[in-house]
């Protein structure tokens, strides 16, 4: 991998960016240190386990990994036979060890579902016991604590009453001092450990005792006063004492904290590597960063986006990118400005990132393989202080990828052959693009030479590639597309700045015919290209629009199900309660008949009837019966006349007249049309047509009985040839079964003839409550002969 190639894609750079995500210097330095693998399990394995990093976050939002301190230089030096800690080192190791209890109770949970966070986790070291002890001795500004063992607690002690009482002698004595060698605003202070008090210099001598220090000006001198310097002497000595059983303790410390000296550094890589995970995957995030495939194919981007871009903020135009297998070596064209070097950047950028175990800015679907050799040749790389050029600079960069470039390398150029004549330059990188071509070579070189254009071919691997730019604002539109060479428009920029037209003039009969006809055609391309995409555009929008009407006419046929269902609920509960009601009406008949003691033996059997068809009828209806296909109407012959039934368990009718398509019955006085499929014979089996004469048949009811037949509700009634009094009837009973059925409209067909009908029909509608209004119907629908009953 080609240290000087990294430098000029910037690759530094963007590892500073993504160590910010960090929360420690040893993550931090981690992440610095990166560089890409060019072995495919090395660079998968660091690829996953950022992944799996990133999926455990996503789970845990408010999750933080716990702080803990750069010890390794602490453990390090434990690992060295019979080394005593400093506090401050003995607490990193403390903090090391709280650390690493955490983020295992963090993991444990995960490692069987995320085996790279497992195998990490089984690297962390948990020591309770000595954390604990650790805690209890030091604190983080190094302070060796009073509870880290009781003898250095009574020492303490001990010391702070002999400091008290040195203080408290010496104000004595400072107190006692003639006037005329004290010091205004005298107190008691320290010099060289011990404690002093301030004296004028003529005073030294009354005092007594030794002098330590005196003023910058000599006047002043610090003198520890004779009296006190037994008092001190003790002072001193339980100093000594007390600076001995810290190092007894720190000693013992370090002894328990040694055996896990190689697992403490264990820990400590383990955190570091979490660290530097959660990093990777935080910032792969913020980039919307996909985890791409490694290796299986030619090179395949999909939203590739350059990350430094990204991390400031830019909208950045993502960029597809896909190989075919005979395809090595893409040649981008187009203007100045139009983005081809961040373009170029942003492919070496990708690569190298994800060989680092970093996953790139790219979407789902993107494809890596996993280069030997990254090569680059971007920008101008002058050297005053090699006497080189900027085409020498190039040469020599080409000069390197040419001897080390292979299959296995992504070589990426940005304008080869300029600095030099044009022709011999084009000539030039010619020959290079075509030498990388046959190589095999995964490359990208970005050009403004015109004779570049027009090397893609069928069969050398060569394709051409260009970035947009709108023709019409001069400004780059930073789209990449594959397959199609881009325009210079040199002195389309050159009219825009208002350059002289005579000047253009004349440059346009210089130019070469052949590449004013390919700018000619590639204009006239991306003019279509422009309409197609407009076109796409509104049909994508059309298709959306579409789209959102669908899911509201679902949803309002869901609704209209749901209030269909609910009214359906209703209405069997309603009629349930209306047969409950009925069925308390027979008791009250019943008793009554009781009283009077009429037939009783016939009471008992028709009391036992009535209250069977009651409660049978509100089973039916607490919940909805399947309907039963009836038996194809080919195996009866329908006839006027013919007795059947309306369904397998329906009503009991006859056939007034045979149509086309419908059948016309008679059912307890009112006349239907049903589908023959609806239909089969009247006969029933003995036991169901003993049940049904007993209880139901006309003619035969006991006394107190009711008789109710069965009718099926229509929305249809046809009562011509009926007289008045039959009519009344047949519409009081389809009234009562549309009330039943919840049916909104009823037609009642009685024909135009004289009017009595009609009246009579009016009449009905007119007093029952249950109808809300009537009409005639429609020209149309029959007129005057129809009339149109609306239910409440």
């Amino acid at each position: 991998m080609s240290g000087r190639a990294l430098q000029v894609l910037e690759f530094a750079g963007v590892l500073e960016y993504v160590a910010g995500f960090a929360s420690s210097d040893a993550g931090r330095r981690a992440i610095l240190g990166l560089e890409p693998s060019v072995d495919p399990e090395t660079v998968q394995t660091r690829l996953t386990a950022v992944d799996e990093t990133g999926r455990f976050l996503g789970a845990r939002e408010a999750w933080a990994l716990p702080g803990f301190p750069d010890a390794g230089h602490a453990v390090r030096r434990l690992a060295v036979e019979g080394s005593v800690l400093s506090p401050q080192e003995l607490h990193a190791v403390g903090g090391l060890l709280a650390a690493g209890r955490v983020l295992l109770g963090s993991l444990n949970d995960v490692a069987a579902e995320l085996p790279t966070l497992g195998d990490l986790a089984s690297r962390l070291l948990a020591a309770k016991g000595i954390e604990a002890s650790v805690a209890r001795a030091v604190d983080a500004e190094g302070t060796v604590l009073d509870g880290a063992s009781s003898e250095l607690k009574r020492i303490r002690m001990r010391l702070s009453g002999a400091h008290n009482r040195v203080v408290a002698h010496l104000e004595r004595c400072l107190e006692g001092l003639d006037e005329r060698y004290r010091v205004p605003g005298a107190s008691v202070t320290i010099r060289e450990g011990r404690y002093v008090i301030p004296v004028r210099r003529e005073g030294k001598r009354s005092v007594g005792g030794y002098v330590h220090d005196e003023s910058a000006s000599g006047a002043t001198v610090f003198v520890e006063p004779s009296s006190a310097i037994e008092i001190m002497n003790g002072v001193r000595e339980l100093e000594r004492a007390e600076a001995r059983e810290v190092q007894r303790i720190l000693r013992r410390l370090a002894d328990r904290c040694r055996p896990l000296s190689g697992e403490l550094a264990q820990s400590l890589a383990a955190l570091t590597e979490m660290d530097r995970r959660v990093a990777l995957a935080r910032v792969a995030a913020r980039w919307n960063g996909s985890t791409p495939e490694v290796g299986g194919g030619p090179l395949r981007i999909r939203g590739g986006r350059h990350p430094l871009l990204v991390a400031t903020g830019v909208d950045a135009v993502p960029f597809d990118l896909a190989l075919d297998p005979d395809e090595s070596v893409v040649v981008v064209t187009g203007p100045n400005t139009g983005g081809k070097t961040v373009f170029l950047k942003a492919l070496g950028l990708i690569a190298s990132l994800a060989q680092s175990g970093v996953v790139p800015p790219v979407g789902p679907g993107t494809r890596l393989p996993v280069f030997r050799g990254i090569f680059a040749d971007v920008g101008d790389e002058q050297s005053i202080s090699d006497s080189l050029s900027t085409f020498s600079a190039h040469l020599r960069n080409l000069q390197e990828m040419l001897q080390h470039a292979n299959t296995s390398s992504l070589v990426l150029v940005d304008e080869p052959g300029t600095g030099t004549d044009p022709k011999e330059g084009e000539a030039l990188a010619r020959a290079l693009i075509e030498t990388l071509a046959e190589r095999r070579c995964t490359a990208i070189v970005t050009s403004h030479l015109g004779g570049l254009k027009r090397l893609a071919g069928p069969d050398n691997g060569i394709v051409n590639a260009s970035l947009h730019f709108d023709g019409e604002r001069l400004a780059p539109t930073y789209r990449f597309s594959k397959g199609r060479p881009g325009r210079s428009y040199g002195l389309a920029i050159a009219r825009g700045l208002g350059f002289p037209q005579q000047v253009l003039d004349r440059a346009e009969r210089y130019r070469d015919r052949a590449d004013a006809r390919l700018d000619d055609l590639l204009e006239s391309l991306e003019d279509k290209e422009l309409r197609v995409a407009r076109v796409l555009a509104e049909l994508d929008g059309e298709r959306k629009r579409l789209t959102t009407l669908d899911a509201k006419l679902e949803a309002r046929e869901e609704d209209l199900r749901r209030v269909e269902r609910e009214h359906t609920a209703r209405a069997r509960t309603d009629a349930r309660r209306l047969l409950l009601d009925a069925r308390k009406e027979v008791e009250s008949a019943i008793a009554v008949l009781r009283e009077q003691a009429v037939a009783a033996d016939s009471l008992t059997e028709v009391s036992r009837a009535a209250r069977r068809t009651v409660e049978d009828a509100a089973r039916a209806l607490q919940e909805p019966r399947p309907e039963t296909a009836a038996p194809p109407a080919g195996e009866m012959v329908l006839t006027e006349g013919a007795k059947v039934r309306v369904g397998v368990a329906g009503a009991l009718g006859e056939v007034v007249a045979v149509e086309s398509e419908r059948v016309v019955v008679n059912v307890g006085g009112v006349r239907m049309r049903v589908a023959p499929g609806r239909l089969v014979p009247a006969e029933a089996s003995p036991g169901e047509e003993g049940t049904r004469s007993d209880a139901r048949a006309p003619g035969r009811a006991g006394p107190g009985s009711w008789t109710a037949p069965d009718i099926e509700p229509v929305t249809e009634l046809d009562m011509r040839g009926l007289r008045v009094d039959e009519a009344e009837v047949s519409l009081a009973r389809a009234l009562d079964a549309a009330a039943v059925a919840d049916i909104r409209e009823l037609r009642v067909i009685h024909g135009k003839g004289t009017g009595a009908l009609r009246a009579r029909v009016a009449l009905v509608l007119e007093r029952d409550p249950r109808v809300e209004g009537f009409e005639s119907a429609r020209p149309a629908d029959g007129g005057y002969g129809v009339t149109v009953a609306r239910m409440r």
